[in-house]
């Protein structure tokens, strides 16, 4: 599938209630495929500029679980964004389920879709925990809405209230579809999955396996080894924010991954002494002036209370 570029809001990827037709890919100038939606289509008679002429379009990108930030450019569909995403955090393209545009989270209104903004911040949503389900079969409908990315994986879009599916707690939007009753769904397209789905015997159960979104991030510390965690918490995400705004203020820098640190020293500290003894402890090379660490000690209670 073709990307372009485009300021105006981005159309879904590919979406599918069921039975939904197919919809052709969008393109716009900028990427391969011509004019973009709304547009005008090529000028005729003018040939495209050489290749070295043509802008240098570069997008950030950071694994949706926690990463380092990467650059990429270089990709006009789907596929090429994905490999593009593997060389810069060394991972297999295979492992990419799907982008959501700035936001980290399993936003389906954030699915990346044909068109991505020049501005646009791409999250990279990996593969995560293998799960299987029996399902019975109780009614006609599942609840859900299946979409794919494009390239070969089909995933929960929706999950309609009060469904079958909605009523299984392991199963999640963004969960992508590996198998139903054994039979490997990689590559098919989301109609494909639909209609699988659809002519599933009513009254019977059937095996459905599932791979998760990646929920933990890795993080090494200076003392004691690499842990896993779970993404922030509406706390954690509001305290980080502040704190990295704070960082700003007070140091001149803005440090997403730094800010999570001093968050997580001192969520379960009872007083501001605690909290600047945990400081000196693991980030004492900082030396961080007793004035911004009162301010951080605050924000995070202010968080933790809901006041920011």
């Amino acid at each position: 599938m073709p990307l372009g570029l485009s300021r105006r809001k981005k159309a879904p990827l590919v979406e599918n209630e069921e039975a939904e037709p197919v919809r052709a890919g969008l393109t716009a100038a900028g990427l391969e495929g011509g004019a973009g939606e709304g547009g005008a289509g090529p000028v005729q008679g003018l040939p495209p500029p050489p290749a070295g002429l043509r802008p240098r379009l570069v997008f950030h990108t950071q694994l949706a679980h926690g990463s380092p930030t990467g650059r990429i450019e270089g990709f006009s569909n789907v596929r090429e964004l994905y490999a593009k995403i593997g060389e810069a955090f060394a991972i297999p393209a295979t492992e990419v389920m799907f982008c959501t545009l700035n936001t980290h989270k399993v936003d389906m209104e954030k699915l990346l879709g044909g068109q991505i903004g020049l501005e646009d911040f791409i999250f990279a949503h990996v593969r995560g925990q293998r799960k299987e389900v029996e399902v019975f079969k109780g009614e006609d409908a599942l609840g859900l809405t299946i979409t794919d990315n494009g390239a070969g994986y089909a995933f929960i879009k929706r999950i309609r209230e009060g469904s079958i599916i909605d009523q299984i707690q392991v199963i999640n939007v963004g969960d992508m579809i590996e198998s139903i009753n054994g039979q490997i769904l990689i590559g098919c397209r989301h109609y494909e999955v639909a209609k699988m789905l659809k002519e599933l015997p009513k009254g019977r159960e059937f095996s459905l396996k599932l791979l998760g979104t990646g929920r933990g991030t890795l993080r090494l510390r200076s003392k004691g080894p690499a842990t896993v965690q779970e993404l922030p918490s509406a706390f954690e995400e509001k305290a980080i924010e502040k704190v990295d705004d704070l960082l700003e203020n007070y140091m001149g820098i803005r440090d997403s991954e730094l800010a999570s640190s001093m968050v997580e020293l001192g969520k379960d500290k009872r007083n501001p002494d605690e909290f600047a003894e945990a400081l000196d402890e693991t980030l004492g090379d900082f030396a961080f002036p007793d004035e911004f660490v009162f301010d951080v000690w605050g924000a995070i209670g202010d968080a933790k209370v809901g006041r920011l």
